[in-house]
């Protein structure tokens, strides 16, 4: 049975919801709701950002609320193209998922902010700004290097499908004696055919009649493979097109060839130096694709740090007294985290929030509309509204 999948899920609450003002004992607190059975309860350190006006935040929320798809769009093409070096094989494709030199999990589990890459002191609007671009070079690279590795990756398929498949397709520079084939003749000239197998018969009965001036009796048979004879056959050279159309409508394959001195050898040397450069190229984008993973999940959690930021400021206001963290479960257990999150804190939405007769929570759609306005909170997001700062994803 394959394992269920890691889920994440970052939550900000303010610290006034708890008895203390101190943020480990509210992490403590946070832990004893979700339970460890449920999930693993982890600190998310998020810097005290510069804070712009009410309007810059709302707009900053907005472009992030837009960024992080586009995150999680550039880490799901990477790991794509990871498994795809690899052949489809996940185990393969997984090691190489390492963020910082450390594997993923364990980089979400000890995030801190980059300071030197992304100064804490400079404005939020401009921190987006830069891993914007920064998550678009990225995704600009990958996507370069890996076409160009399936572009010399087709062109090494086609080389050996001439080295390896049937008469009607493989190379016919090391199977055609040249001695069978009429040159240098201003009038006559020898075509090769692939016949099926079946219709060897029925061939050796019809060609010099197919049509006008074949010569009679000058089909030789070159080779034959389990679904295909070759022939060579000789025509006057005015009525070929005819002829080369006429094989095609028996279902009898034209080849095109001509001989060159030398091109045996030279069709080995253009396949082993593909060869080489497959290989090499390989090496390149898994190099690169590697990279690729490391920055974009590290600038995806980036992008979720200011986020976490931007909405709890939004959310709670002032002074900065939050307390977020990054709880670690799977998707079986998720909806438990979510509804022990719920049941204890959905108060904090005010009157957009209530509860029933039994005591379950419910939502005022209406109340939740107004709240959200109040709040600066009408930009579009993929995760439902909750009363306090919420987001799940997976890696």
């Amino acid at each position: 049975m394959a394992p269920t999948p890691a889920k994440y899920a970052l939550v900000s609450l303010p610290l006034s919801t708890f008895d203390t003002g101190d943020k480990q004992e509210a992490l403590d607190s946070l832990k004893t709701t979700i339970s460890p059975e449920n999930g693993n309860v982890l600190p998310f350190p998020v810097p005290n950002f510069k804070i712009g006006t009410l309007d810059a935040l709302v707009q900053q929320a907005d472009d992030l609320a837009k960024l992080n798809p586009a995150c999680e769009g550039v880490v799901s093409k990477v790991s794509d193209s990871l498994r795809s070096l690899y052949e489809g094989n996940e185990d393969k494709a997984s090691e190489q998922k390492m963020v910082n030199d450390k594997p993923t999990d364990q980089y979400l589990r000890s995030f801190t902010w980059n300071k030197v890459r992304y100064r804490a002191d400079r404005p939020v609007g401009e921190l987006i700004d830069i891993l914007q671009k920064e998550l678009a070079t990225i995704d600009n690279d990958v996507k370069t290097k890996f076409n160009q590795y399936n572009q010399v990756k087709t062109n090494l398929a086609a080389l050996q499908r001439k080295q390896t498949g049937n008469l009607a397709t493989k190379s016919l520079t090391p199977i055609v004696d040249p001695s069978l084939l009429v040159q240098d003749s201003e009038y006559l000239e020898t075509h090769l055919v692939a016949v099926p197998t079946n219709l060897k018969k029925e061939y050796l009965k019809s060609y010099e009649t197919i049509s006008p001036m074949v010569v009679p009796r000058s089909s030789i048979q070159v080779a034959q493979d389990d679904e295909f004879v070759l022939f060579a056959v000789t025509t006057f050279k005015k009525h070929s097109a005819e002829f080369q159309q006429k094989c095609r409508e028996h279902k009898w394959t034209p080849r095109q060839y001509k001989y060159v001195e030398g091109g045996k050898e030279e069709e080995q040397r253009e396949l082993d130096r593909v060869t080489r450069e497959e290989k090499k190229v390989w090496g390149e984008a898994l190099r690169l694709t590697r990279t690729g993973w490391s920055e974009s999940v590290m600038i995806w959690a980036h992008v979720m740090a200011l986020r976490v930021f931007v909405e709890s400021v939004l959310r709670y206001g002032l002074p900065l007294e939050f307390v977020s963290a990054l709880v670690l479960t799977n998707a079986k257990l998720l909806k438990k985290v979510k509804a022990a999150l719920d049941s204890s804190y959905s108060y904090l939405g005010g009157n957009a929030f209530g509860r029933d007769k039994r005591g379950r929570i419910t939502k005022d759609d209406a109340a939740l509309t107004s709240e959200m306005a109040a709040a600066g909170l009408g930009h579009a997001d993929a995760n439902e509204y909750t009363a306090y700062v919420y987001y799940e994803f997976e890696l």
